[in-house]
């Protein structure tokens, strides 16, 4: 119980490293004594980030502070699933009547398989943008196209692609263009039991001006996706939000820290010294390359016309439309585009 319960001290980032790591979508926040305060889930903590709060910060205004909670010996097995469904909850504390956490429950504690099963997802479409040159990962993108890069048995579009069909996706849409023939040919020998249609650019638009081709194929939001990122989350959680919120983009941000390893000068309004800030810190929320787009955004995309994600974001929000963000734990963002990252994901998958 150890890996889930944890003390109201520790900060955001601590805290989504740690669901990061756990199982379990749900940290019990304990005094020391090992009471009970609250919980605290990943839900809890991205709004949290969202309202502006630092990663620095401590969870101790984040979690929730009357949760369910089941009486030790009071409580059958059938209950326990009721109360799991009934709450759509993923963990409930058990305490006993000194209100100390002695134990809790999930839907894996029964045998049995959360509602939100793993077809959530399917009628939901992804779309890998798959047209670049890879040059980043040359010298192996002078032989193959980017998204079969291997990484350990599999290329990398193979790894993307498994993320979401283990969450019930079978329609996917490749946008290809460099060598374009081959990545053709290596899904026509692998014959998937998934679908995949193959947008084809002639030339290059950016990274998004090919997503015109697709406009008035879907009548549901759908992922897009670049085809260098593995994201390790739960893409259930993402569309729902976007859902939810009623947004008309999503794009999942990575929380990143950045230490300047120099202390930097701050003047003041005269030119002259004020302090100096020795080694500063800095949080970002850093764009992964995972979005949800509504259908209707694809019609402000212009035809044959080079143009990025960016501009379409931009369009987005003139028109009034709505811009969300998705926060996720830097260590479940991979970023395979550069040799740097990539030699260290042969160690994280």
């Amino acid at each position: 119980m150890k890996d889930i319960t944890v003390s109201p001290k520790i900060t955001i980032r601590q805290a989504m490293k740690t669901l990061n790591k756990t199982a379990e979508k749900c940290l019990i926040v304990v005094d020391i004594n090992q009471k009970l305060l609250g919980t605290l889930t990943d839900g809890d903590i991205r709004r949290s980030i969202l309202a502006g709060i630092g990663f620095t910060t401590t969870i101790e205004n984040s979690y929730y502070k009357e949760p369910t909670i089941l009486k030790e010996d009071e409580y059958t097995r059938n209950d326990a699933i009721d109360l799991l469904r009934s709450k759509k909850l993923d963990l409930i504390p058990v305490i006993d009547e000194n209100n100390y956490v002695v134990d809790y429950v999930t839907w894996g504690s029964f045998g049995v398989t959360s509602d939100k099963g793993k077809n959530s997802l399917s009628n939901v479409s992804v779309v890998i943008m798959a047209g670049g040159k890879g040059t980043r990962l040359e010298p192996f993108t002078k032989v193959l196209p980017k998204p079969l890069v291997p990484i350990n048995e599999k290329p990398i579009i193979e790894h993307i692609i498994e993320n979401f069909t283990s969450m019930g996706v079978i329609d996917f849409y490749l946008t290809v263009n460099y060598k374009g023939r081959i990545l053709k040919a290596y899904f026509e020998e692998l014959q998937p039991n998934y679908k995949v249609n193959f947008i084809d650019e002639q030339e290059p638009l950016g990274t998004a001006g090919s997503l015109k081709f697709l406009d008035g194929k879907f009548n549901t939001p759908f992922f897009v996706t670049n085809c260098d990122i593995i994201i390790k989350a739960d893409y259930t959680n993402i569309y729902n939000f976007h859902i939810k919120n009623e947004y008309d983009i999503t794009l999942v941000a990575s929380t990143r820290e950045y230490i300047i390893p120099y202390g930097t000068c701050e003047l003041n309004s005269d030119g002259y010294l004020s302090h100096i800030n020795e080694k500063p810190q800095y949080d970002f929320l850093i764009n992964t390359g995972l979005y949800i787009l509504n259908p209707d955004v694809l019609t402000i995309i212009p035809e044959n016309k080079i143009y990025h994600i960016t501009h379409l974001i931009e369009d987005v929000k003139n028109l009034g439309k709505k811009v969300g963000v998705f926060p996720i734990d830097d260590d479940a963002w991979i970023d395979v585009g550069q040799w740097s990252e990539y030699k260290s994901v042969i160690n994280r998958l």
